[in-house]
């Protein structure tokens, strides 16, 4: 009799066993956003929580950043295998760390064009780029509107303008109070946190680099070259997921953004609402992401950011294009055609 019940037991054990081993397959890979969690996160959040992560055995988690910097130097020191951060700032940790051994790569472009912008309120009589030349401009020293400031003044021949350096809370404060004549920052940070504090966005004057002729990529998925080399599968399964997850949130980003709800319980939701829609439809749908499409780079454009960066970051060593991206991950071309339809 015992022997029968522990030959029919057998075959449980059997299935539980395999169950154990299946979870342990999942690739662990640690994640860290660029900034805190606010609407675009909904992008990972969204296919974390509802677990195409985990379908495509994948153990991802996502934390909130303090800055593309920081992501970029945590995924170079091993901390975290991906993360989010702007192109730009991954460009300058290339340049100037010609030696490092762990230089993170962009595997995916998800902000086809810089968020950065410089505001002004109306009432200050700026209109246009020429008006900033002798004017007093305030953002964080790290902000990257203002390191890539130069390559805007170059294309926009503004002689001259003075910095005032803060922390980040204070920059829209200053400027709603007239200490500034204008700040840079991310269109749907900024413009969100002027009318927090009472600047209605019919007076604000807002200068998209982009439609100044500064064609800067932005964020991208970035991965450390050790798990490239050591689980190149698990950086495809990724973005096969992340894909899968932008596309729902893309489609319907009210409903997204209750995923980040989930993992910040006092946020605004209709304000995060309002900046996933914003980054959607300035730097995600964009209509330059349309041009070359979803998650891909044009590489004479990124070349030439290449240099732009060199000369505005005054870099060590020259930024090499080639180094700093890899597209060999990516879905196909069908697979990345998630953008929604173009606004009417």
């Amino acid at each position: 009799m015992k022997k029968r019940v522990f030959l029919q037991t057998l075959p449980a054990l059997a299935l539980a066993a395999s169950g154990v081993a299946h979870a342990q397959a999942n690739t662990p890979v640690k994640f860290l956003l660029d900034w805190r969690f606010e609407g675009p996160a909904a992008l990972f959040l969204l296919p974390a929580a509802k677990g195409y992560f985990r379908d495509a055995r994948l153990d991802v988690t996502v934390d909130a950043g303090t800055g593309s910097g920081a992501a970029v130097q945590r995924v170079a020191s091993g901390t975290y295998d991906m993360g989010f951060a702007d192109l730009a700032a991954l460009m300058e940790f290339h340049a100037n760390n010609p030696d490092a051994p762990n230089k993170p790569v962009a595997v995916m472009m998800v902000y086809n064009n810089t968020p950065a912008a410089v505001m002004a309120l109306k009432k200050s009589g700026i209109k246009a780029p020429a008006d900033l030349n002798g004017k007093k401009l305030g953002a964080p020293v790290f902000d990257a509107g203002r390191r890539g400031f130069p390559i805007f003044q170059k294309a926009n021949a503004i002689p001259n303008v003075t910095w005032v350096s803060m922390d980040p809370p204070l920059r829209e404060t200053m400027l709603a109070r007239g200490d500034l004549d204008a700040i840079t920052g991310f269109s749907f940070t900024s413009l969100l946190n002027l009318e927090a504090r009472g600047v209605k966005p019919a007076d604000v004057v807002t200068m998209m680099y982009a439609d100044y002729g500064v064609k800067l990529y932005g964020n991208v998925i970035i991965a450390s070259p050790k798990l490239i080399r050591e689980n190149p599968q698990a950086v495809k399964a990724f973005l096969q997921a992340f894909t899968r997850g932008a596309k729902e949130a893309m489609a319907n980003p009210d409903a997204a953004v209750e995923y980040i709800k989930q993992r910040d319980g006092i946020i605004n939701v209709e304000m995060e609402q309002r900046r996933l829609k914003m980054a959607i439809n300035d730097v995600i749908a964009s209509p330059d992401a349309r041009a070359e499409g979803f998650g891909v780079v044009n590489p004479a454009r990124l070349s030439l950011m290449a240099s732009q960066v060199s000369d505005a970051f005054a870099t060590k060593t020259r930024v090499n294009p080639d180094t700093v991206w890899n597209g060999s991950f990516l879905p196909s071309r069908a697979e990345l055609n998630i953008l929604p339809p173009a606004r009417k």
